[in-house]
């Protein structure tokens, strides 16, 4: 027999296999199911407990929304069941269930409006402060009953009803009727006691006895305190009873012709006919809403409305008030909504609260809803939230953003021009360079007078050149990293200091031969003295420098790299370790201690040979800096800042003192005394001489040798001439093989370094004509001789 139904929304029925003849009017709980699991999103509750009856509709609608809600990534904080036999503490026992999961705040009911009304009272009798909310299904809707009395117990309760449409006409006809008029309704008699709260049993003493005039006096014939609300099932039945007729209707056109009218051929309705025939069924119904089956006897479409109830604002009644609306997807209006005490804030229920920026969901172990309950765990302070679930360090030379939810790059420092760490060396290496100008100019004008000349020319220029190196070093040291300044450093560090003390070097070396010869240097000149000899020299001690500079560049190409000495920190430095730069510095080092060892050697020459004490000081200086060096470099705790700086001003304040204790002094002399910058006379020559000769030569057993070397006067010779400088009395004479012609002449008078006196030297000379060229050739070469010892002796005594 086909059935149709106007209030069945049971999933189960949906089933064909066991409910074949049966269709329904009201859309089934699956529409339901999908309408509330949208609304638990909607307002962000994440953790709902459940309470359902036990049977069909209660489990199968219950179990649909949890598999919806656990797809949806809605947890079900607990699952209660009211059993078939119940008594007032099966209630009070689930009202204590729930509230041992006090934060899912939200209830879900399906259940039918008696096990609604029990619940409430149940939850009425806890006096608990913490409230729930409910969100039910449409066996409570929008009825009275289930709340009646109970209204404080279901405030700010969301409720779902099938979309339905008020019929006046509906209304007009139950309002107008009475125990008087009644004559169809067998169950009139038992609405009028229950709305009425009378009896039509005089045996009952507590109530009192319905006399049917209870309606007396109102437009409607009802009481004004009777609170009416059409039902909201009514367009259904009316629906339903309209769907059977049209399939009636169809079956008689299909047999009786157009007209519908019973006829012979009509015969009995037979089941299967008339399923078929509701199934095909289509018309508009009572809600404005079209009416149509599926295969499955269903409504083709779910539409639903969804209601609150809420304390008028302008009484003490109360009333569903229609929140929002669900076809397929909910539309809310916000606007309407008050929650408890005409709260505007919508209620939580959540298991765990959002974690803080910064804070990672941990698994909870006393929760098995893994993704709904977790505790908060901060991420490191250089980690960052990869998903809500897992903190992942920052890359190396990142840090986290202020919202955890990613990382920036931090910016690559290197030495800025407006730091006072690079203000303080420039301006410093500024002052050198004019200083250095202004020596080059001075020696450059002066540059053929005798305290010039007696400088070493040659080696002070180099050593000038050197000194503007290590300078303009401080420049490329405190720009920004590249590859052309990372080169420009580590050839320029090295060959710039090598420069200097390669000159230095090359000036002890030759004061200590020349002084340390003993009678030797009276004898015999030392080697490699002259001005190109020493210009040699030094370029060739540079040249070791540049060859291991370029050797090292070819075994590790210069570049730059990113270094984090802290992990906040970034810096963009040379592809090269500070511990190698500092070893690509070995050979000035040894350069440094060879001049200080030559400068140690010849700190006890004569008072008029004081360059010597210059350069030692000079030496002695540059290690104390260096090796303050060291430490400060290498115990700045990674700081490049100080690094650079200790670099630059260690590499300038070298060359300072280079400049200061040999260049500036001549300098001084040549401006401000220049009667200094004069040759010396004969006399104070010779006795300086003199005064050298008895220091260095005085009780030698070479002593009767070089007398003999000075009475014999023979000039002929380079050591005849320096014996003539030394200050003896000097005879040239030429013999001849025949003795045949002897002219005598008298020399120049010669100081005497012993008495101050001139003394007289008379040599005879051969006045043979065919010995003139080979004489004219011998006074050239004595005269280079005398210009190059004169030379010797300015730069000696200097």
């Amino acid at each position: 027999i086909p059935q149709i139904s106007y209030a069945s929304t049971s999933i189960e029925l949906s089933d064909k296999t066991r409910f074949g003849y049966f269709s329904r009017v009201v859309p089934p709980d699956l529409y339901q199911v999908r309408a509330m699991v949208d609304i638990v999103r909607h307002f962000g509750w994440s953790y709902v407990s459940t309470v359902a009856d036990e049977g069909n509709y209660g489990e199968k609608g219950i179990s649909a929304f949890e598999d919806l809600a656990l797809k949806s990534g809605i947890c079900i904080a607990q699952s209660l069941k009211i059993p078939r036999e119940f008594t007032s503490e099966t209630y009070d026992g689930i009202m204590t269930s729930l509230f041992l999961t006090a934060n899912a705040k939200v209830v879900v009911l399906f259940v039918n409006e008696d096990n609604a009304r029990r619940l409430l009272s149940a939850y009425g009798r806890t006096n608990k402060t913490s409230p729930f909310y409910w969100l039910a299904s449409d066996s409570w809707g929008a009825k009275i009953h289930p709340i009646k009395d109970q209204e404080l117990a279901a405030e700010g309760a969301l409720t779902i009803l099938p979309k339905r449409k008020v019929l006046a006409g509906f209304d007009e006809y139950f309002l107008s009727r009475t125990r008087e008029n009644n004559e169809r309704n067998p169950w009139f008699d038992e609405y009028w006691q229950m709305n009425f709260n009378c009896t039509l049993d005089p045996t009952v003493e507590d109530k009192a006895i319905c006399t049917g005039r209870e309606n007396k006096g109102t437009s409607h014939g009802r009481d004004p305190s009777f609170n009416y609300h059409q039902e909201g099932l009514v367009p259904f039945v009316v629906d339903a009873v309209y769907a059977l007729a049209h399939a009636v209707q169809d079956l008689l056109f299909e047999k009786c012709g157009r007209y519908g009218i019973v006829c012979a051929d009509a015969g009995p309705l037979l089941g299967p006919t008339m399923l078929k025939s509701i199934r095909g069924v289509v018309f508009m119904g009572s809600a404005g809403r079209v009416v149509r089956f599926n295969d499955q006897g269903d409504p083709t479409e779910g539409s639903y409305n969804i209601y609150q109830l809420q304390r008028s604002n302008t009484s003490e009644a109360w009333r569903y008030v229609s929140v929002g609306e669900w076809t397929d997807d909910l539309n809310m209006n916000e606007s309407l909504i008050k929650w408890r005490d005409e709260s505007l804030v919508r209620p939580h229920s959540v298991c765990s609260e959002e974690c803080e920026q910064g804070y990672a969901k941990g698994n909870n172990q006393n929760e098995k809803k893994d993704h709904c309950c977790w505790i908060c765990i901060k991420c490191g302070d250089y980690e960052y939230l990869k998903d809500e679930y897992t903190c992942a360090s920052c890359p190396i030379g990142s840090i986290p953003n202020d919202t955890k939810n990613g990382c920036y790059e931090l910016p690559v420092q290197s030495m800025e021009w407006n730091s006072v760490w690079a203000i303080l060396p420039a301006a410093f290496s500024c002052l050198g360079i004019i200083a250095t100008l202004f020596t080059f100019f001075v020696f450059w004008r002066f540059n053929r007078t005798p305290l010039i000349m007696a400088a070493g020319r040659e080696l002070c220029y180099i050593l000038m050149i050197g000194i503007l190196m290590c300078y303009s070093l401080t420049f490329v040291l405190l720009s920004q990293p590249s590859t052309i300044t990372c080169t420009i450093i580590r050839i320029g560090l090295g060959v710039s200091l090598s420069v200097c003390y390669a000159a230095l070097f090359t000036k002890t070396n030759r004061i200590s031969r020349i002084f340390n010869r003993g009678v030797k240097a009276a004898v015999k000149r030392p080697s490699y003295t002259s001005p190109r000899s020493q210009v040699v020299i030094c370029m060739c001690l540079v040249a070791v420098q540049i060859t291991a500079a370029v050797t090292w560049l070819g075994m590790e190409l210069p570049g730059v790299r990113l270094v984090h000495p802290e992990r906040e920190k970034v810096i963009l430095k040379c592809r090269t370790s500070d511990i190698a730069l500092v070893i690509s510095l070995l050979y000035n080092i040894i350069l440094i201690i060879l001049c200080t060892l030559y400068a140690f050697r010849v700190r006890k020459i004569p008072e008029n040979f004081n360059e010597a004490k210059y350069i030692a000081f000079t030496m002695y200086s540059t290690c104390i800096v260096w090796l303050a060096f060291i430490p400060i470099y290498f115990g700045t705790n990674n700081n490049f800042r100080i690094q650079i700086t200790a670099l630059c001003v260690c590499v300038s304040i070298s060359a300072t003192v280079t400049l200061g204790c040999l260049l500036l002094p001549k300098v001084y002399i040549v401006i401000f005394q220049p009667h200094k910058n004069v040759r010396q006379g004969g006399s104070s020559t010779i006795r300086s001489n003199a005064s050298y000769q008895r220091q260095y030569f005085g009780n030698s057993k070479h002593k009767k040798g070089l007398a003999a070397q000075f009475n014999n006067g023979d000039i002929t010779s380079p050591t005849g001439l320096a014996m003539l400088l030394a200050g003896g009395p000097v005879r040239r004479g030429v013999e001849e093989k025949d003795n045949s012609a002897v002219n005598r002449t008298r020399f120049t008078s010669i100081p005497d370094s012993s008495s101050g006196q001139d003394c007289d030297t008379e040599i005879d000379t051969t006045l043979l004509d065919d010995r003139m060229p080979h004489i004219n050739e011998i006074d050239r070469e004595i005269e280079r001789e005398m210009d190059m010892i004169q030379r010797s002796d300015d730069e000696t005594k200097l």
